[in-house]
């Protein structure tokens, strides 16, 4: 059986092991919301109240918590216009930008196969609700 190596050792990451920082990588970008609103800000920038509306079911605070967690890992610039109130608008980074990439063939991928991904659940959905029978 082949095990991958901790490349580690030889300076590289291995996000398989627990101790790797890659790995809070990994946890980032699998995070729904971040997906959503990197996938949101790849038409442009957007100032808060158009990212929230643009994503359906997100929370102030998710929202929030969300673009700190993005803006501190260097995927969002965020700009404050010296308005009354003060305007605050959201944008990729360079690296936001390239993430942005692989976040949108993601979404095209889920697209294209949610009704694929719906009938194998149902299918298995219901072949678990069958009676076990004795051989």
């Amino acid at each position: 059986m082949y095990t991958t190596p901790d490349l580690q050792a030889f300076g590289g990451a291995d996000a398989y092991l627990r101790s790797c920082a890659s790995r809070s990588v990994v946890e980032l970008i699998s995070n729904k919301w971040v997906c959503l609103v990197i996938g949101a800000l790849a038409a442009g920038p957007m100032r808060f109240g158009a990212l929230r509306r643009r994503l359906d079911g997100i929370t102030q605070k998710m929202l929030t918590r969300t673009l700190r967690d993005l803006e501190r890992s260097g995927l969002v610039g965020r700009e404050v216009f010296p308005t009354t109130p003060p305007q605050v608008e959201y944008s990729l980074t360079p690296l936001g930008e390239d993430l942005g990439v692989l976040m949108g063939a993601i979404r095209v991928w889920a697209e294209e196969h949610m009704n694929e991904i719906t009938e194998a659940r149902t299918d298995y959905d219901a072949r678990v609700q069958e009676p076990v029978r004795p051989l």
